[in-house]
């Protein structure tokens, strides 16, 4: 019988009854740890970008690239927290002496920082 392009370039066959399966298996991957950032954009890529999803999956890279996406995303949402806060004179001293004041222009200032976040990292 002849070999067929699958066999040529180093595949295998399995036989399941009367049927031949290739053997196929992923690359191993190293685990990394995804926060809630990667796991966003692991969902974003799921449902809007499935085909870089696919490429990212059976090349093996998915964990490391969801893994660095987190983690620009989060040095990017603390940055963007603190300039904030320097450019809206939010200090340790308003927390002290008013801390509702202080709570109510920190979650405004995440909330603006989210936002920027999943449009220039997460989503785009």
């Amino acid at each position: 019988m002849a070999k067929t392009i699958f066999e040529e370039l180093g595949g295998k066959y399995e036989r399941q009854g009367d049927y031949l399966l290739p053997c196929l298996t992923i690359p191993a991957e190293e685990e990394q740890p995804i926060g809630t950032w990667g796991q966003r954009h692991l969902d974003y890529l799921k449902q809007y970008r499935k085909v870089t999803y696919t490429n990212l999956l059976t090349s093996g890279r998915l964990n490391a690239y969801l893994a660095d996406i987190d983690r620009q995303a989060q040095e990017r949402f603390e940055r963007l927290i603190e300039g904030m806060k320097q450019a809206q004179g939010i200090t340790e001293q308003l927390k002290a002496e008013n801390a509702l004041e202080w709570v109510q222009h920190l979650n405004n200032i995440r909330a603006c920082a989210r936002e920027i976040v999943n449009e220039e990292i997460i989503y785009s």
